[in-house]
């Protein structure tokens, strides 16, 4: 497992390139990413959308960009379809989500003739690098909003494979509630402790899971042993499970806005990662989540 973002960029910049479809690519914030990542030797890019647009948008970033890099269509469905076209057809390795809209995009990846989708659920994932000497994955903060425990078992699976890509071969996950016991009159420990069972009993698989935990003992163990907790998971945890949208949205911004860490987002569950971003995020954010797309291939 790398120790820090920076460990991560430079693997991903450090295998062979791969293609990079961006869906909308006229953004000049999302072009300075690519342009970072193309220089770095990380991706070849390409890049669907309006031609002339998609110039003059790197322009803006000091981004020649090639116009054989180009594919040229203009209308939001068009462009989300032809980003698929291209992936399902091998001449994208991934893809990243430039000015277009998450759901027109998100509805193009699901459409069955492409072969993308997965019997399996779509969610968000951030790979945050707190200064722990070790990097956490926090999911999801930014897709669905109240999953059941269904949804949270392939939540944690989804992010259990990327993290078996970033070299952690069994991952511990902690599903977060506000307290360690189960309380009846908390949906959200029921369910980290029927997640916990449902680890132990091969129903989640590849996985260390044990719940509930509060986010101080989930990832500081001395957190843990001033409550007594005896854990394989206790403040060990490499997978942070947030009871819903709400909690993880505010943690990651917490994170970022008020801690000053950084973080690299992409969306899992299809047979290809998305690179997704917030239009907030600025062009490093960008450029880790590029190169965790490529990792997670």
């Amino acid at each position: 497992m790398f120790k820090n973002l920076e460990e991560l960029l430079q693997a991903a910049q450090s295998g062979p390139k791969t293609k990079m479809a961006v869906a909308a690519a006229a953004d000049s914030e999302v072009l300075e990413a690519v342009k970072q990542a193309w220089e770095s030797g990380m991706i070849e890019p390409v890049l669907v959308g309006e031609k002339e647009a998609i110039i003059q948008a790197g322009k803006k970033v000091d981004f020649q960009v090639d116009p054989e890099w180009i594919v040229d269509c203009s209308e939001p469905e068009e462009i989300a379809h032809k980003t698929m076209e291209l992936v399902a057809a091998g001449e994208a390795d991934f893809l990243m989500k430039g000015l277009l809209g998450t759901s027109t995009l998100l509805r193009a990846l699901l459409t069955k003739e492409y072969g993308l989708r997965r019997d399996r659920l779509l969610s968000h994932l951030s790979v945050m690098d707190c200064n722990l000497g070790r990097l956490i994955i926090m999911t999801d903060g930014a897709m669905n909003i109240a999953p059941d425990l269904e949804k949270k078992a392939q939540i944690i699976a989804n992010a259990a494979e990327v993290g078996q890509k970033l070299g952690i071969e069994k991952p511990k996950v902690a599903p977060l509630a506000a307290v360690e016991m189960v309380n009846p009159d908390m949906p959200a420990t029921l369910e980290a402790a029927a997640l916990s069972k449902m680890a132990d009993r091969g129903q989640i698989k590849g996985v260390v899971v044990d719940g509930p935990l509060a986010l101080d003992n989930a990832v500081n163990e001395e957190a843990a042993k001033h409550k007594g907790i005896t854990s394989q998971v206790a403040g060990k945890a490499d997978i942070l499970l947030m009871p819903d949208i709400e909690a993880g949205n505010v943690f990651y911004k917490s994170m970022l806005y008020l801690g000053g860490f950084r973080a690299a987002s992409i969306v899992v569950g299809a047979k290809v990662p998305v690179v997704l971003t917030s239009r907030a995020d600025d062009a490093r954010t960008k450029l880790l989540s590029i190169g965790l797309g490529k990792l997670a291939i």
